[in-house]
């Protein structure tokens, strides 16, 4: 028999009863729709407040435009 390489480095093989591995942050479809909304619902509540200003007729500044682009953004 010849000798194994000595460049070959040998494998872990994972047995039976190993589980694979699972990502970071897990797979929870519940907590991403949850802070998914909770995003949304936050640019909604700083899109308001611009908004609300310009519908009582007061002109948007520069900070209130800049508020309204960062909430669409």
């Amino acid at each position: 028999m010849s000798p194994p390489d000595a460049g070959s480095v040998p494998v872990p093989v994972p047995g039976p009863g190993s589980a694979p591995a699972r990502p970071l942050f897990g797979g929870c479809w519940s907590c991403r729709l949850l802070s998914g909304a909770g995003l949304l619902m936050a640019a909604v509540w700083v899109y308001q407040g611009p908004r609300s200003a310009m519908k009582r007729g007061i002109p948007p500044s520069m900070g209130a435009i800049a508020q309204i682009t960062l909430a669409a953004g």
